[in-house]
């Protein structure tokens, strides 16, 4: 399909695209929208700040040929210019073109597809519709806040000892919880990262990295290698731990005669009351779920609440003033 007939189609999708949209970046997900829509460009604007820009049609043009004379017709999103994130994102308008981020490329098929547009509404009532995860941090992350707003910790010297065990052992069990499922979540962004580029969320930015992790060969190899390059063995020889242990198993030496021993003391979790955890655990999912009553139905059980109130006001008086008249009559 030539260019021409792809832009004009392309025009008329960001044309109908609701004026409470936005589209999102692919690469640094960004979101942004598009605010006017001309014959030679398209103008966006970033939500997270007022910048607007003009995306231009040859730019446009130099991404299609280049999806277009790829291998399966499908272009790498990290071989994109820095600034150049938002113009796959306004391609996916097109019927034919779309991101597939788990691959890290941008195609063009044959069947129509999905695009970056996110519709403002819908992400409203996600935000909105709010639901207990079935997670481990969770629950522990809940009876952790509930333990921190019932003890002032801003001195720990002051609380009982009791208190501080159980939030020892909460921050304990937080942080191994909130470990696991921040292993979970970076295996999965490590396979959604294909650059180097930062990219960006409401509270932070992650980033692609490497690690180079370093173990030697066998031994033999590596002492026959460097005895061949000039090396001397004893130069590059240590004492190896493990053996040392088995040596001391072999013979009178104390652990003191072979090793500088420093003790250190700390504290360590040694059990948990999961039954007494679950227990206060769905006492506050109970009080959760209460505090998410209507509004009117609130203030509803607030006037009820009031009118017995006075009621109760009004016998109490009631059967104080007959007291008082029954007392002066008898006299």
């Amino acid at each position: 399909m030539p260019f021409s007939v792809s832009w004009h189609t392309l025009l008329d999708e960001a044309d109908d695209v609701p004026s409470g949209a936005t589209l999102v970046t692919p690469l640094s997900h960004r979101e942004f929208r598009i605010t006017d829509v001309q014959e030679h460009r398209i103008i966006i604007e970033y939500v997270d700040r007022d910048e607007t820009r003009p995306l231009q049609r040859d730019q446009f043009e130099t991404l299609f040929r280049r999806i277009s004379d790829a291998s399966g017709n499908e272009f790498e999103l990290d071989r994109l210019p820095p600034d150049a994130d938002p113009y796959p994102a306004v391609w996916s308008l097109h019927p034919r073109f779309e991101i597939d981020e788990d691959a890290g490329v941008i195609r063009e098929s044959e069947e129509p597809t999905g695009t970056q547009v996110v519709s403002t509404s819908e992400a409203d009532e996600t935000v909105n519709e709010r639901h207990e995860p079935d997670l481990q941090v969770y629950s522990d992350a809940l009876l952790l806040i509930d333990a921190l707003e019932r003890h002032e910790i801003d001195d720990p010297t002051a609380r009982e000892t009791d208190v501080l065990v159980d939030l020892y052992t909460l921050l304990s069990d937080v942080q191994r919880s909130a470990n696991d499922l921040r292993k979970e979540i970076a295996d999965v962004l490590l396979s959604r990262l294909h650059h180097d580029r930062a990219v960006s969320g409401q509270f932070g930015s992650v980033q692609r990295t490497q690690r180079r992790n370093r173990s030697l060969k066998d031994e033999e190899m590596v002492l026959n290698a460097l005895e061949a390059a000039g090396i001397d063995r004893e130069q590059v020889t240590s004492v190896d731990r493990e053996k040392v242990d088995d040596a001391l198993d072999v013979t009178d030496l104390s652990e003191s005669d072979l090793y500088e021993i420093d003790t250190t003391e700390y504290v360590r979790k040694a059990e948990v009351d999961e039954d007494l955890k679950e227990t206060r655990l769905q006492g506050l999912k109970d009080r959760l779920a209460a505090s998410d009553e209507p509004d009117e139905e609130v203030e509803q059980l607030q006037e009820e609440i009031a009118d017995l109130e006075n009621r109760i006001e009004e016998l109490t008086s009631f059967k104080s003033g007959t007291a008082f008249h029954t007392e002066s009559a008898a006299e």
